[in-house]
């Protein structure tokens, strides 16, 4: 048999066919520009692509003698492009490209300007594109396309894409159902995002772990939690492990709807893991801190990322909430330090920093401090947006110049910033706050003639406008005219209608608004029995203010100090003091601790009980807790003090008043007066006239006639009479009353003269001196002044009477 010998091949033999592909004409290369003048540095990429000598030789040597052909690279003509104007011969520069005959460009050049964000520019290209003989569909251009409609939220141009490239018989791939996704997330519309991730598995496409983030996105950002979670539930069950992004958008989609409980849940099973967080991860986490209120914690995240050896550091994302938590604390200056320290650290602040910083100078109405802000932000090369205008505007309107809000309004208007749902309610809260109801209606007409829906926030502000403006018919215009939009009611706005009511003194509409509300099962809650039990105490129903607190006790409402503080007064103006001791004993024992309301209700409730003795024990406990007494309270103890036959411990509360620097008012006055009387204490009374003296004219004539009556009755007619003057020297209002209490006491004193000359001061004022004060010092001349004097008297009488017959 002959043997075959087959040739040896050489292994290290090598056939190349054409050229040798050159990778560098496809990588990105990093790129540095340096202004020293300016101090500023800039790092960006270039692509080269395929230049003229990598293009056939056949459309080398047909360019070769065009001098209008141009060899630029990718990035170059991107940046040409770029700088034309929409539709403005773009396809005349793009055919001045010699680099057009290289299909490999294509997609380059889409890369680029996909990067660049200018998704007209990017039309007109991929258009011309298309038309070019060397074309060929690619997937890859399709996802840049499809992402790029994703990023400016035009949904049904990227679903367009999608349908096209299958007609150019490019068959989708993980990348584009993933682009696709993200688009419907964008949009908010999670049911076509779930319905595309159904459509990928028909296609025997396997999601990765991105298609699993990006609809786990969709539907987060939307504010379906559930959905996201389940989501999540068979990413894990189908083998793709979630990393740090899907954890941060669990977490954010918690953020998003409301569940903020569940998100501090969710970190602490991340911290179980080996996924370490980021700053974003703690920046969710500080939100969610700040609206539980768990600010310590929240401050506590904030120090530890500031700490050098800490491997999250905070961003302007970590500053700005921090920054909102002062805000909703009231710390407005701590705003201000923590924004300035920013800077410090060399942060650089966005809108939504600096918006924070003017909204919480908008909550104080501190509209100089927040117009500062608003101008800082047009200084750093910012556009005010909706929320800059609408934060200024409310910092007018809580500063009560609704003037300036308006100002606001019609500039934001001017500047091409169109007002939104808040700034028309920010607008109506600001006339309605001031008690300006027609001009709140206006604006509220005048944002349905702008297409804009009015909300249960703006029902809520006409309501509580028409309770401070006093116009009752109102308020039942406003509810009709919510009814008539479709605008269900909520307890926040029964509240608002109901305190209207109660404000106006229309307790039947308000007991029957609630009545409403519960038949529409709308669930009332501590504001409302609040306002039910304070507006009924207030127009003395006190029956009605106690049967609401029994409903309230039963629904296991909590109480507040208000409340407790009007059951008492109930109880105590039924004569039901046992049982309103019950309360105040009840209100401390759950942890409640009374105000001075409180403590004066309860005085009141002892002092008409006239148990002197334990409205002292109350009053030296409520020393002891820190609560300092008012005006109000030591009236009460006086009153006490004096009905009790102690007008000695009136003084000496008097005098812990003087130390305390607690203001008199006319009933302390009143009691004052009242205990120096039964005491007989002169002196005391001196002062105390000396005291009230610089405020006679708007003390109440009814002190005043008893201040005259004591001295008239001690004997002192001399002084009485000087009082007497520098009333009618004050201008206080003189009565029949005053001048009955000057006769009696000059009567009495025998001074007859100054009586006679009283009558013609009430002649010569108006007031007719009525027949009994002419009786009386008739019968006064015929018993004790003697013949002669007796003479004279009936004399001048007489004198007084014809002067009042020629004046009739």
């Amino acid at each position: 048999m002959a043997t075959v010998v087959q040739p040896v091949l050489n292994p290290k033999l090598v056939v190349v066919c054409g050229k040798p592909r050159d990778e560098s004409k496809f990588q990105e290369k990093k790129h540095v520009s340096v202004d020293y003048d300016q101090g500023k540095h800039e790092v960006y990429t270039r692509l080269s692509g395929l230049r003229k000598d990598d293009i056939p030789k056949r459309y080398r040597l047909r360019v070769e003698t065009d001098r209008f052909q141009k060899d630029w690279a990718v990035s170059e003509v991107a940046d040409r492009v770029s700088e034309l104007h929409h539709r403005q011969d773009i396809e005349g520069l793009l055919n001045r490209w010699v680099g057009r005959f290289a299909r490999k460009n294509f997609p380059l050049l889409i890369k680029e300007m996909t990067r660049r964000g200018s998704i007209e520019h990017c039309v007109e290209v991929f258009s011309w594109m298309k038309t070019q003989k060397n074309y060929c569909a690619r997937n890859d251009v399709y996802n840049m396309m499809i992402r790029l409609h994703a990023r400016q939220n035009r949904t049904d141009q990227a679903r367009g894409l999608f349908f096209e490239m299958q007609e150019w018989r490019c068959k989708p791939d993980a990348e584009t159902y993933n682009a696709l996704i993200n688009a419907h997330g964008r949009a908010g519309q999670w049911r076509w995002a779930m319905n595309i991730m159904e459509d990928m598995l028909r296609a025997a496409i396997p999601p990765s772990r991105s298609t699993y983030n990006n609809l786990i996105n969709a539907c987060g950002s939307s504010g379906n939690w559930k959905e996201a979670m389940e989501i999540c539930k068979k990413m894990t069950d189908n083998g793709v492990g979630p990393d740090l992004v899907t954890h941060n958008i669990v977490l954010s989609s918690f953020k998003s709807g409301a569940q903020y409980s569940k998100a501090l849940s969710y970190f602490e099973l991340m911290k179980g893991t080996n996924i370490r967080p980021d700053s974003t991860t703690l920046n969710i986490v500080l939100h969610c801190l700040v609206k539980l209120g768990q600010y310590g914690k929240a401050f506590e995240i904030f120090n530890s990322m500031r700490n050098k050896k800490a491997e999250c550091c905070p961003d302007v994302v970590t500053f700005t909430s921090i920054i909102h938590m002062y805000s909703v604390l009231g710390e407005i200056e701590n705003c201000k330090a923590l924004f300035n320290t920013m800077l410090a650290e060399g942060f650089k602040p966005n809108i939504v920093s600096y918006n924070t910083l003017l909204g919480a100078y908008a909550s104080q109405g501190m509209h100089k401090e927040a117009l500062s802000v608003f101008n800082e932000i047009k200084q750093h090369g910012f556009r005010p947006d909706v929320v800059s205008y609408t934060s200024l505007l409310n910092a007018y309107g809580r500063s009560q110049q609704p003037k300036k809000a308006r100002t606001v309004f019609n500039l934001m208007k001017r500047n091409n910033c169109k007002p939104n749902l808040v700034s028309y309610n920010a607008l109506i809260d600001a006339y309605g706050s001031n008690g300006l109801l027609a001009e709140a209606v206006k604006v509220l007409r005048e944002m349905e003639e702008n297409s804009i829906h009015p909300n249960i926030v703006s029902i809520c502000t006409i309501l509580a406008a028409c309770g401070r403006s006093g116009q009752k018919v109102n308020i039942d215009a406003v509810l009709s005219a919510a009814k008539m939009r479709g605008i269900e009611l909520n307890t926040i706005a029964y509240n608002s209608a109901i305190g209207s009511y109660m404000n106006l003194g229309e307790h039947d509409n308000a007991i029957s608004l609630y009545g409403s509300m519960r038949k529409k099962k709308v669930k009332p809650d501590s504001v409302t029995y609040t306002l039910l039990i304070s507006g009924c105490c207030r127009m003395s129903k006190y029956s009605d203010a106690l049967g609401f607190y029994d409903e309230m006790v039963d629904l296991k409402i909590p109480l507040s100090n208000e409340v407790y503080s009007s059951v008492i007064c109930a109880y105590n103006k039924q004569g039901q003091v046992a049982e309103a001791e019950s309360v105040f004993n009840l209100m401390k024992m759950r942890g409640c601790n009374p105000d001075v309301v409180a403590y004066t209700a309860m005085l009141d409730a002892y002092n008409a009980a006239e148990n002197w003795e334990k409205a002292c024990a109350l009053f030296q406990e409520m020393e002891t807790n820190g609560v300092q007494p008012d005006s109000i309270a030591c009236a009460a103890l006086m009153q006490a003090f004096n009905k009790g036959g102690q007008p000695s411990k009136v003084l000496i509360l008097a005098k812990l008043m003087r130390e305390k620097e607690i203001p008199l008012n006319d009933s302390i006055s009143f009691e004052m007066v009242s205990a120096c009387s039964l005491l007989r204490d002169w002196n005391t009374m001196i002062d105390l006239i000396k005291l009230m003296e610089p405020s006679f004219g708007v003390v109440s004539i009814g002190l005043m006639n008893q201040l005259l009556h004591f001295l008239g009755k001690s004997g002192k007619v001399e002084i009485m009479m000087k009082l007497f003057y520098k009333l009618v020297a004050s201008g206080a209002d003189i009565n029949v009353n005053t001048y009955s209490i000057l006769l009696k006491n000059l009567l009495t004193a025998g001074n007859w003269r100054k009586y006679i000359e009283v009558l013609q001061w009430m002649e010569d004022t108006g007031i007719r001196p009525s027949n009994r004060m002419y009786h009386d010092i008739s019968s006064f001349a015929e018993k004790s002044s003697g013949s002669d004097y007796a003479v004279i008297i009936n004399e001048r009488i007489a004198i007084i009477l014809d002067y009042e017959t020629v004046g009739g």
